[in-house]
């Protein structure tokens, strides 16, 4: 049985996390839930089991270690530094790419 990709998005609050759903929504996944603080991160990780968390970055590295520590192999995509994040993206025009894995445009320079 196949199913579809979860993604949580977590914000320190209600604006930030519209935009990053905006950002976030897509066809080949389900956006489920989502974290308006730091607090509501561990409870939606355990209600929702997502197997993607698209983290703001501000928020800190309290907020990888509580995906991480959800006791799930999470990818973690975070919008702007953020130290142990699996994917790392400059502006949420690019997260949708993030969420899958498709690298950045550029790739090797080749001669």
């Amino acid at each position: 049985m196949c199913r579809a990709l979860k993604v949580l998005c977590a914000a320190p609050d209600r604006d930030r996390l519209t935009a990053l759903k905006r950002a976030a929504v897509g066809v080949a996944w389900e956006l489920v839930g989502g974290a308006a603080s730091l607090q509501e991160l561990p409870d939606q990780m355990a209600s929702w089991r997502p197997d993607v968390v698209v983290l703001d970055a501000s928020l800190g590295t309290a907020a990888v270690r509580a995906a991480r520590d959800s006791g799930r192999s999470v990818r973690v995509v975070s919008v702007g530094e953020l130290p142990g994040s699996d994917a790392v993206v400059g502006s949420l025009d690019e997260v949708r790419d993030a969420i899958l894995g498709v690298p950045r445009p550029g790739g090797p320079v080749r001669t």
